[in-house]
């Protein structure tokens, strides 16, 4: 898409809503730096939504633990927590792991190996224990997330959008706790939302360094890669031929996930040997949505406890959503990169009680909700927020402390 020559001609008024959609969709001219004071107010605010978030939700999920029980830093480190810590100490297997009856088995070889990485650095870097260097690698890495998303959103909407849309991210929606937990969404949100602002920014080399390592975070990085590949898309039909840097975006961001499935596949003996490990030890494989759709109708029919019908409410809930920000003036690589996270969480086969943790990176389904709050009234939006916040943090609480399977 090429700009339009330069006319002595007033533009008609049909192009004036035609030049504001370009703007949205990262083809205006590269803005300039903001100043000095305005990063300050952005690192404050960040900072402030951050310190907030992580003290309602630790104080609501110490209140819920059981006396007697584990504490509140085994809470934070149960489940896929223990794993990554295990990794991070240990390694990695050699290869299969089996069952009693010699079937393949689950093991850590399906965990993706950059946050591990970081919690062993931090680890020998400071000699803090492994978990609390898992722990910590977690909130680093969600302050990182939050100062690259409100960055983003502040340049596709405004500052106030952004501002909501960062409190609902990290607080308000149901399992935000585990962007405080040893588990690597965190990570994967820094990353994601680094990558899609170096992509408006038009810092392409540095768009694809980023995806890469999102590919070496989660397998859903699948959907960043193909935000990219749109980002450079609109990028070549703006300026009317591929350059190197964009190809190397594009080649960048393709190999990281390819990359560890391959060292899986060389250290099992076998080329599909993460799927299988996959799938053996977690029930997860593709199947374009028959458990999710099975799950819904047999939920819905019967309203078998408050899990499985508050997951179904709010998944739907996520899919109309996303469904709504699919507007003509929002730009094209969030709206790839958050609806296929979405279509990636809901068309595998793994656990219904995992699924809202899996989606709390995708962020799309949010911003309506953002947009929305926008415009409300001062204390409209502060009773909305804090409702909001309490009913995510006691979400999150509630599967961490009272719910019998991982997260």
């Amino acid at each position: 898409m090429s700009h339009q020559a330069q006319s002595d001609a007033r533009p008609t008024t049909a192009a004036v809503p035609r030049a504001r959609f370009r703007s949205r969709i990262g083809t205006s001219p590269r803005l300039s730096l903001p100043s000095t004071k305005g990063w300050e107010r952005t690192v404050g605010t960040v900072l402030a939504v951050y310190a907030t978030s992580v003290a309602a939700h630790l104080l609501i999920l110490s209140a819920m633990i059981s006396p007697g029980g584990p504490g509140l830093r085994d809470r934070l480190l149960s489940w896929d927590g223990q794993l990554y810590t295990s990794i991070a100490a240990d390694g990695y297997p050699n290869g299969f792991s089996y069952d009693e009856n010699h079937e393949p088995a689950g093991n850590n070889l399906a965990f993706f190996p950059l946050y591990p990485l970081l919690v062993r650095s931090l680890h020998q870097l400071t000699g803090i224990e492994a978990g609390t260097a898992a722990i910590a690698v977690a909130h680093l890495s969600l302050i990182a997330a939050l100062l690259a998303l409100h960055a983003l959103i502040t340049r596709l909407h405004e500052r106030r959008t952004a501002t909501i849309a960062i409190i609902l991210v990290a607080g308000a929606q149901p399992m935000a706790l585990a962007f405080f937990m040893g588990y690597s969404e965190s990570l994967f949100l820094a990353l994601a939302a680094a990558t899609l602002l170096a992509a408006h920014r038009r810092a392409w080399l540095t768009a694809g360094t980023l995806a890469l390592l999102t590919g070496l975070t989660r397998p859903a990085a699948a959907a960043l890669t193909l935000a990219v590949v749109i980002a450079v898309v609109l990028e070549i039909r703006r300026i009317g031929r591929p350059t190197w840097r964009l190809l190397a975006a594009v080649a960048l961001a393709c190999v990281g996930t390819p990359l560890y499935l391959l060292w899986v596949g060389n250290r099992a003996g076998q080329l599909n040997a993460w799927f299988v490990i996959q799938e053996a030890g977690w029930g997860t494989r593709w199947d374009n949505g028959t458990s999710f759709f099975r799950f819904l109708g047999e939920t819905l029919q019967r309203g078998d406890g408050w899990v499985s019908v508050s997951t179904a409410v709010l998944l739907i809930a996520a899919v109309c959503t996303t469904v709504i920000a699919w507007r003509r003036d929002a730009w094209p690589p969030l709206l790839v990169y958050g609806t296929t996270v979405l279509v990636l969480t809901l068309g595998q086969s793994n656990y219904y009680h995992s699924k809202l943790r899996l989606l709390i990176p995708a962020v799309l389904f949010l911003l309506p909700l953002a947009k929305a709050l926008s415009t409300a009234r001062p204390r409209t939006l502060m009773i909305t927020l804090t409702a909001a916040t309490l009913f995510g943090c006691w979400y999150g609480a509630h599967m961490v402390t009272r719910w019998h399977y991982a997260i």
